[in-house]
């Protein structure tokens, strides 16, 4: 029966797996350094060196490198001396930084995708308002300050609808106060205007007819009067328009999708409870 099993290809080839596993073993071990031993590696001199002449703009010197190794070794000792006096343990920074390096992690294996057209256009189909072209209108305003105006304001902006409105050759620049905002604005995104305007006023704005000069339409600075030369509705956008903005919407819920997994998965390792003051209150009075 042995000499048959000695005999098979399949006895002969997990003979000869087990002996390279073990020889394997052997020279892993062999190879590790000892707890109280520092290797420094060919590998690593070369990376310190990198670092030093990225930071200076030149290779190090031959004591320069002696400093890097000594410098390594002493972090090394002193790294190895604070975990075994516990430092690491109940360290808020320390926890962070290792949380920070754990997320890292999960976001470079999610970043490590790319879309194809498809996906963009899927994800662009289903966030249509994420990436809506804003209306845009061209327009020019008269300006008039409260401060300087006080409660004659509301019988200014009358006056100057009139004239206006009798006369569209008057400039309008004489009609109004001084002021750092601009007279006349070209096509401009509303978002944009409710920038410079406040958000009211852009909204005030977009829904202005086109052609006739009205007011007043209210500010973050006063009062205006308006007359809106172009408007342009907004519109959901090609992928064309925005395709950068897509990737980049589409890479960051990626990694979230891909931060909520491997979060989810690394919970079933563990049960967690959470205790309550209720639980962790000492007893107020003697048992019975």
């Amino acid at each position: 029966m042995i000499g048959r099993l000695l005999k098979e290809p399949l006895a002969h080839f997990l003979v000869l797996a087990l002996a390279i596993f073990a020889l394997y073993g052997a020279l892993k071990r062999n190879n590790e350094p000892r707890a109280d031993e520092i290797v420094v590696t060919g590998a690593k001199i070369e990376q310190l060196s990198g670092l030093f002449a990225k930071t200076w703009q030149r290779p190090p010197s031959a004591s320069e490198i002696k400093g890097l190794i000594d410098d390594h070794v002493k972090e090394e000792i002193l790294y190895r001396e604070a975990l075994a006096l516990g430092l690491d343990k109940d360290d808020t920074v320390i926890r962070r930084r290792l949380r920070l390096k754990m997320e890292f992690l999960s976001q470079a294996q999610a970043e490590a995708a790319t879309p194809s057209e498809a996906e963009l256009e899927a994800f662009l189909k289903a966030n249509p308002d994420r990436f809506r072209i804003d209306p845009t209108l061209a327009f020019r305003q008269v300006f008039l300050s409260p401060e300087r105006r006080g409660e004659m304001i509301e019988q200014d902006v009358a006056s100057v609808l009139e004239v206006l409105r009798a006369k569209p050759d008057t400039d309008p620049a004489t009609l109004g106060d001084p002021t750092i905002l601009p007279p006349e604005l070209p096509s401009t995104r509303k978002s944009s205007i409710g920038q410079i305007f406040g958000r009211a006023f852009a909204e005030a704005v977009a829904t202005t007819p086109s052609g006739a000069w009205v007011g007043p339409l209210k500010s973050s600075y006063g009062l205006h009067v308006v007359q809106v030369d172009e408007s342009k509705p907004g519109r959901p956008p090609t992928l064309a328009e925005v395709r950068d903005n897509v990737a980049q919407e589409w890479a960051n819920e990626r990694r979230r999708q891909a931060e909520e997994a491997q979060l989810a998965e690394r919970l079933k390792r563990y049960r967690v409870r959470i205790e309550t003051q209720a639980d962790n209150a000492a007893p107020t009075g003697r048992s019975p």
